[in-house]
């Protein structure tokens, strides 16, 4: 079952953390169909938020044709998302990880990774646009 973790200072509103965690799961192969999502109960007792908040997030997974909520049962995957090679998602997952684990022994602190993971990413994924 997955673990929901809140970042109170990313900017993100929490229903759409939720969701992307979710999606996320999904995609890296960490849910699958039929998978039972936590109840919302459980979710605002792990997290201390608002159970709107939770029943937010996992009504637009519902609208995304990801999940399905059962009366009295509760919220189970119905369809997972398009993924690559599960081989290579474990890999690149595990050398981030080192990576990551280097740059804190470095000293630097979560926005400093993230300015320079978006700077990579938007250098990445634009090499040879004209």
């Amino acid at each position: 079952m997955i673990e929901f973790q809140l970042d109170p200072t990313s900017g993100v509103a929490t229903y759409l953390q939720l969701v992307q965690q979710v999606r996320d799961a999904l995609r890296l192969g960490l849910l699958d169909p039929g998978d039972r999502l936590p109840t919302a109960q459980q979710v605002v007792a792990r997290l201390a938020i608002n159970p709107n908040t939770v029943l937010k997030a996992y009504r637009d997974l519902e609208r995304e044709g990801l999940v399905r909520g059962r009366p009295g049962m509760g919220t189970f995957v119905i369809r997972s998302l398009p993924a690559t090679d599960p081989a290579a998602q474990r890999r690149i997952l595990a050398a981030m990880t080192d990576l990551l684990r280097s740059a804190r022994s470095a000293g630097l602190g979560p926005d400093d990774i993230e300015s320079i993971y978006r700077t990579a990413v938007r250098n990445c994924f634009t090499e040879g646009v004209a």
